[in-house]
């Protein structure tokens, strides 16, 4: 499961310089891919949005708070040559919808299974970004025999595994700016981002907060991943959750941010394609 330094290190010098630090910019939102399997799923007292694409073994792509299905555009074709794609919009973000219960990752993992049910999909792995990481990982935890591998993506495990200020930081303010222009275009109640971010902050300042010995439970496959230059979760967290958790590999990615799957796309699908066809 654990990657060789020296493989990164060709790939990462294989692709040009530029003038711009990758890490330093958010590219564009990738527009939606067209698929003629999409739809709403009705579970939890909500409707649920999912898109499916390609063949193959299943695997779920979960998107970071304030986020949606979108994000995962330029990992779509790339992995769907492979596998069977299925977006998952969480709920209240994109084009799902909510209810009244507060935000907790437990509430939206149970989420992604009623979209497996729906799907008559007994078993998927899990690629997750952010709030996508951590609820492979709650999966991992709550609902093992659901899911084969994770691939965490600049997850944190207790909230102290986040950095002061992160909202300050330019490049993440640049992205709940634009989270809350894509809010507006998706959700059902479009005038409601601000009370949104109010509601998923509380979620993040709260949870999670799994201990050791919860983290130690977890026998699923799981590649903890971040960026070297992320701009939210502390390295030596990123460190811990992949020591932590028995057999997980570690993975930093070169010279890329929280953002990784936007700023260098083929790194980012080379090292999940990787995994997810490791034997």
């Amino acid at each position: 499961m654990r990657f060789s330094a020296l493989v990164l290190l060709s790939l990462s010098l294989a692709t040009p310089s530029l003038a711009a630090e990758k890490w330093e910019i958010l590219p564009p939102t990738p527009a939606p891919i067209a698929t003629d399997r999409s739809g709403e799923v009705h579970a939890n007292g909500i409707s649920i949005h999912y898109a499916v694409y390609g063949q193959g073994s299943p695997v779920v792509f979960l998107h970071g708070g304030l986020a949606n299905t979108d994000y995962w555009g330029n990992q779509v074709s790339a992995v769907a040559a492979h596998h069977t794609v299925i977006l998952i919009d969480s709920r209240g973000h994109g084009r799902s919808t909510r209810d009244s219960r507060p935000y907790g990752y437990d509430l939206m993992a149970d989420d992604v299974v009623a979209v497996l049910d729906a799907l008559k999909i007994p078993k998927a792995d899990i690629v997750g970004w952010s709030d996508g990481g951590i609820l492979g990982i709650d999966l991992a935890l709550r609902h093992k025999d659901r899911i084969g591998k994770v691939y965490a993506f600049a997850a944190n495990t207790l909230t102290s595994g986040v950095k002061e200020g992160v909202e300050k930081n330019p490049t993440f303010a640049a992205y709940i700016e634009r989270a809350g222009h894509e809010y507006e275009a998706h959700s059902t109640t479009p005038k409601e981002y601000n009370a949104f971010v109010d509601q998923i902050s509380k979620m993040w300042a709260e949870q999670p907060n799994w201990t050791e010995e919860q983290l130690k439970s977890i026998d699923t496959p799981i590649l903890v991943v971040d960026g070297d230059h992320d701009e939210a979760i502390k390295r030596d967290h990123t460190e811990y959750i992949a020591a932590t958790i028995p057999h997980a590999g570690l993975l930093i990615l070169p010279n890329v941010s929280h953002f990784a799957f936007l700023q260098d796309p083929p790194l980012f699908n080379a090292t999940v394609l990787h995994f997810l066809d490791e034997k």
